[in-house]
């Protein structure tokens, strides 16, 4: 499911999400514009490597695939030199970190999506401390899983999953414009917040329980650090608004003309 945008206008200017999207983007470029070597040690240095993390004073060992002019392509073991800042460390760089074009593109297309939203609710501030520390729970949760592994992990999901968990519980009766594919047609349709992120995290759940069979030296999704960033959110906002500490927000659907329309005044004065 692709979202394409959502019914809640924010109160104010989302400058810290902003800031993040441009903070990644610009490390996204550093990572590109580089040759495909450098780009690689980037994400070797500063990703995060669960066995590193686990383990920061033993040294490691990855599988890597070379071509033998004899054999074809065999796996071989390969030492993992220590990086330039202390493996617990890379927990949070990571974040900032993509494996590619796609997976940069669409990790801020939901943050732009959802994060205006959350930042309203807990101030700029605020919003800076949540999204770095959904990120590092994120981080944390793939470490508990595969804390074997020597493959670097990358990526804003985490953070990002903290962001939707976030949005669950601060605007279940918002609406989503989604692009749904359906056999081979896109079907565009607006649901409920809590329907969209609901699937989208069941499906995380599901992929992630079957990912446990491959947790050694296999590449792929991070599934179990979508999880724990997305239960970090609502975590956060759970105790954050049992104890009053939210900023009050009236969640005023996006006007679509200048003209007032009834239902946006019906709506429009709507807490949540």
């Amino acid at each position: 499911m692709i979202p394409l945008r959502d019914n809640i206008q924010p109160q104010r200017t989302p400058v810290v999400n902003y800031t993040l999207i441009g903070v990644t983007t610009v490390v996204f470029l550093l990572q590109f514009v580089q040759d495909q070597r450098a780009g690689f040690q980037l994400i070797h240095d500063y990703g995060m490597i669960p066995a590193r993390v686990v383990n920061p004073d033993e040294s490691i060992q990855r599988v890597a695939e070379i071509v033998d002019l004899r054999r074809g392509l065999v796996r071989v073991q390969v030492p993992v030199p220590p990086g330039p800042i202390p493996p617990w460390l890379t927990v949070l760089t990571c974040i900032f970190l993509h494996g590619g074009f796609m997976h940069f593109l669409g990790n801020m297309w939901f943050l732009y999506i959802f994060g205006d939203n959350v930042e309203d609710r807990l101030g700029r501030v605020g919003y800076v401390l949540f999204y770095l520390g959904t990120g590092v729970a994120a981080s944390l949760t793939q470490v508990l899983v595969s804390s074997s592994s020597t493959i670097p992990t990358v990526g804003a999901s985490g953070a990002i999953s903290g962001v939707m968990g976030a949005y669950l519980l601060l605007h279940p009766r918002a609406t989503v414009l989604t692009i749904f594919p359906f056999l081979v047609f896109l079907q565009v349709l607006t649901v409920p917040a809590w329907i969209f992120l609901g699937i989208w995290f069941l499906f995380q759940f599901y992929q992630g329980s079957l990912s446990f069979g491959y947790l050694g030296e296999s590449g792929g999704v991070a599934w179990w650090a979508h999880i724990g960033g997305f239960v970090a959110g609502m975590g956060v906002i759970f105790l954050l608004r049992t104890r009053g500490k939210l900023r009050k927000q009236v969640d005023c659907p996006r006007r679509r003309s200048k003209r007032r329309s009834s239902r946006y005044v019906r709506y429009g004065r709507r807490r949540y």
